[in-house]
Parts: C-alpha cells; structure tokens; sequence
C-alpha cells in the first residue's frame, strides 16, 4: 500500500473541527463553584447524559479495537457491546437511586459513606491508575495510529503529546460541562463517520451476499479459518483457549461491564450530573440502545476487512512493530497488525473530503474519551484526596487543584502510551486484559454493600486487599512462568473467579466484626420496600415515562439484535 497523503480540503476540515471543538468547549465550561466545575451543576437532561456516556465509552481506542477484533473474526467482541444494555438497566433499577441520593461527587465518596475512608482511599487511587494506563493512554495509542500513517516522519511522541493537550485545552478550563457538551458534538460526528466507513465497504464487498461469499473463498486460505456461517459466533467451549467461552459470557463480561458501567467514575461521573433521578435513568437506557447497532456500523466493517484487505501490502505505511526478536520492523500486513485494519479502510475507500469527515469523527472520539477520563480523574484527585489534606480550601482552589491534576494526568498518560504493545498486540485485549484485575474486587464490595445489611468496612478492606494481593501474584506468576495452570486461565474466567474469592473474604470478615449503623444500612443499602414504594410513585406516568417499561423495551430489541446473529 503506498504511503497516504491527505488533500487540501481533508487537512482543512481536520483543522477546522479541532480549533471549533476547543473553542465550544470552552464556550460551554463552568467553574464558578466545584459542582460546576466537576459535575455540571448536576443539571444535564437526558438526552446529553445518554450521547455522553455512549461517546465516552466509543472512543477511538473502543472503535479501532472493535474493528481489529472483526478482523481476526472474533466477532464475539460484540458481546461486550450489547450486554452494556443488560448491565445499564440493572445500573438503573439498583445503583443509580444512591448515587444521586447520597450526592456524592466521586464512586469512592459512595464507598467512604457506605464503608470507611480506607475503602475511598483504596479505590480512588485505583481508579486514577486505571484511567491513566487504560483509558487515556489507549485513546491516544489509537490515534497516534491514524496520525502516524500521514505524518510518518514526525515522531509519535510529539503526536501524542499534541492530541493530549488538544484534549486538555478545554477540558481544563472547562471541567464536566465543557466535556459533555462536546461529547454530544463528537458523538454525532462518529456515528456518522462509522456509518459513512460501512456504507463504502458494502459498496467495495458486493453487498452481504459478496462479503459471505468472500469469507467463504478464504475458508482454508491460511487467512481465515473457518465457513462464513462461524465467522459470527458469539460464543464457543468452556475452554481457556476460546476467544469467548460461553462460560466466560455468562459471568466474566457481565462483571467487567458492570464495573465499567456502573463503578468506573469515568463514565458513572456522567449520571452523577443529570438533573434529577429520572433523567439520570432515561440517559442510562438511551446509552444502552446506541450500543446495540454498534455491530452493523464498527464491526461488520472489521468482518468485510477480510475479504478487501487480507492480502494487502502495507508496508508504505511505514508503520512499525517490534518481533519476537525485539527489532523494531516495518508492518507488511493487517494479519500481524490488526490495530491498522481501521485506519487502513479509512485511507483506501473514503474519497478527499469524507475522508477528513471520518478523520475528523475519529479524532472526535479520542478527544472525547481523552477528555472524559481527564475530568474524572482529576475529580478523583481533588475530591477524594486534596479536600482530605487541605479541607479548608475554597470552592475556586478546589477548581485550580482539578486544573493542576489534569496537566500532569496529560503527562502521565502519554509517557504510558508506548507500553502498550509491550503487553498486548490487539488494543482491546489489552483494555480487557487490564481490566480483568482491576474490575473484580470492587465489583464484590459494590455488590455485597448494596444487597447484604451485614457488610462493613473491614469486610471491604480486606477483600479489596484480597483482591490486589491476588492481581499481583497473577502479574508475577505471568512474568517468571511460576504458575502456568494459573496463568493460563481465560481472563474472563479469572475475573469471576476472583470476584467471588472477594466475596467471601468480605462476608467472613464482615460477619467477624460490628454491623454498620442503622441510618447507614436504612440510606446505602437495598430493600423491596424501596421498590414497592417505587411502583406506586410510577403509576401516574406515561409509558414512555416509565423507566421499567422502557427498560424491558430496550431489553427486547437487545434480544433480537443479538438473536440475529446468535
């Protein structure tokens, strides 16, 4: 494939949507108090809280990894997609009533009123590492992907430093309000984007007819390995070598979706601004329905990639990899370089013009979960460490602490960025694989403080101890080969494993201890008194009012979505 070179009108359209896009958001920003500056003034509708959490979530690194997954016809990628949907209406039903009610700013606040200060410690910093090393260095990995094949020359620190302030000009002066207002922007833009690439990669395939009838030319090929009827399995055996074991759907994706949605202050953040109980429910389940038709327009595209690509040079892109030798060596194809399957139909397909369209839509997304991951994470620093050491500061130095993390939050993740393909050649293994550690102890204490009355704060200590004892020893055991039946175990089966394994630890330490006291048990933990009352508060509302009855609708068109290609 020769080198890429970008007309007049694609650099124009570029430039023009990143200079628009900073002065937008800074147009939009609050900060004359912290509520402004961290959640909005907790005063977002529906619809900008639904299109903010689904573009916080779809960034570019999501959107490259989804295609480059399709391409390796792991299609059962979309499993993580739609059970977004089952896991937000759960998010509804449970969690979001005390979140908003406790009005906390941050995810380990709700754990400091339900538990102790160790526990908000604990996750915070956490949480802080988690955005650093999966969200933003992974936002900016992809699009250092996408810059990297037209300026070849230029070196990929430099672009990643530029896309991360690019990200961060608005987003510090800003703080929430500027990010989820351009989120609604780019969420928009990388939809039509998705749906502008799969349009012209039909086009090219012949259609869903000539793309089977492709996949099923390759079968045995050495470029596919199966029939075009298995390309779209959603599951296979209970082994650790599947690429999603069936067992591995049922409890691993769940838990690490749960505490994506549900835990991660980086999308929770989102809720945490709407402006009342019912628009935080109504932008949850609007978010949900965008992640269902996530599988016609960002991995079909992947499945067709096959058919168009498989035996394309890319060698002119200059894009480089390191082999098991540890040389660093020009990429010759998409077969050992997946990530390059998005930006490789971006630049052989789309015409001068919808090409800076797309790129513009790509770049939209990585700056919008740039941003996103920015803002909570400096919510985290501020509001759960800096109010703790200095608690006397006021409403503006609270701001200016938030502004100061984010500069070195930029700092960080970038440095990070470069250390991603050491541990994963696919992005979305990579953003899974992390996950699978982080996510599964404190899932347990989500879950066991909310449902059990009899959890306490050394019960959550101990198992989120528990669990990071754990997750370092696997890390370890990796490294030095120490426990190979161990390690060798499906990461979506490790997270259940390891889920459960804290459960225990907290229900035996807490029921060794002091129960909680009754107004924590009556304000932090869930009863079916809560959801009667509920029921009679809902009677008097339309149905498309109605949480419960849109969110069973969004549970059936998840179901025949999905039963399409089951």
């Amino acid at each position: 494939m020769e080198s890429v070179q970008l007309g007049f009108v694609d650099i124009a359209i570029i430039v023009v949507y990143i200079l628009g896009i900073i002065w937008y958001g800074i147009s939009k920003g609050k900060q004359q108090s912290s509520e402004d500056y961290f959640l909005a003034g907790r005063n977002m509708t529906w619809p900008v809280v639904g299109i903010s959490l689904f573009a916080a979530n779809i960034g570019s690194n999501t959107l490259i990894g989804l295609t480059s997954d399709a391409y390796q016809t792991n299609t059962a990628v979309y499993n993580y997609e739609w059970m977004a949907a089952v896991v937000l209406v759960f998010f509804a039903i449970f969690f979001l009533p005390f979140y908003l009610k406790s009005k906390v700013y941050t995810m380990p606040e709700f754990l400091e009123k339900r538990y102790d200060v160790r526990s908000r410690y604990y996750f915070s910093f956490i949480t802080i590492i988690g955005n650093v090393i999966i969200d933003m260095a992974s936002g900016l990995y992809a699009g250092n992907l996408i810059l990297k094949i037209i300026f070849p020359e230029v070196s990929s620190t430099f672009i990643i430093i530029s896309l991360a302030l690019a990200a961060a000009a608005y987003t510090i002066p800003g703080g929430l309000s500027s990010v989820v207002h351009t989120e609604v922007i780019q969420a928009v833009l990388l939809i039509i984007g998705s749906m502008i690439i799969t349009y012209f990669c039909f086009v090219e395939v012949g259609g869903w007819s000539g793309m089977m009838a492709g996949l099923d030319q390759l079968n045995g090929s050495g470029y596919l390995d199966k029939p075009a009827k298995d390309v779209f399995d959603m599951a296979g055996p209970a082994s650790n070598d599947a690429y999603m074991p069936w067992t591995g759907l049922l409890f691993g994706v769940p838990l690490l979706g749960f505490y994506f949605w549900a835990n991660n202050q980086f999308m929770v953040q989102r809720v945490l601004s709407a402006k009342d109980l019912n628009h935080g429910r109504w932008g949850a389940l609007f978010a949900g329905l965008m992640k269902v038709p996530v599988i016609f327009i960002m991995i079909l595209p992947g499945v067709m990639a096959i058919v168009l690509f498989s035996d394309l040079d890319i060698s002119g892109l200059n894009y480089y990899i390191t082999n098991e030798a540890g040389q660093s060596v020009i990429c010759d194809n998409l077969e050992d370089c997946p990530n390059m399957t998005y930006p490789v139909m971006l630049y052989k397909l789309l015409p001068t013009g919808i090409l800076g369209l797309v790129i513009a839509g790509l770049l939209a997304a990585m700056s919008s979960s740039i941003s996103a991951t920015l803002n909570s994470a400096s919510t985290l620093i501020t509001m759960d460490f800096i109010t703790k050491i200095k608690p006397d500061m006021t409403s503006k130095q609270l701001v200016r602490a938030g502004q100061i993390a984010t500069v070195i939050l930029v700092l960080l993740s970038a440095f990070w960025t470069q250390y991603i393909e050491q541990i994963s050649d696919s992005l979305w293994e990579y953003l899974q694989l992390v996950l699978g550690f982080i996510a599964p102890p404190v899932v347990a204490v989500f879950l066991v403080g909310l449902f059990w009355k009899r959890a306490n704060g050394n019960g959550a200590f101990a198992a989120l101890m528990a669990g990071l004892l754990f997750s370092i020893f696997m890390i370890v055991a990796g490294m030095y080969n120490l426990a190979p039946w161990l390690t060798e175990i499906h990461y979506l089966h490790k997270a259940p494993l390891l889920m459960v394994s804290c459960m225990l630890v907290h229900v035996v330490v807490s029921s060794m201890g002091t129960a909680p006291s009754a107004e924590v048990v009556n304000s932090l933990t869930w009863n079916v008194g809560l959801f009667k009352a509920e029921t009679k508060e809902l009677e008097g509302l339309p149905w498309y009012q109605n949480y419960r009855i849109l969110a069973v609708i969004l549970l059936i068109i998840t179901a025949v979505v999905v039963g399409m290609f089951w």
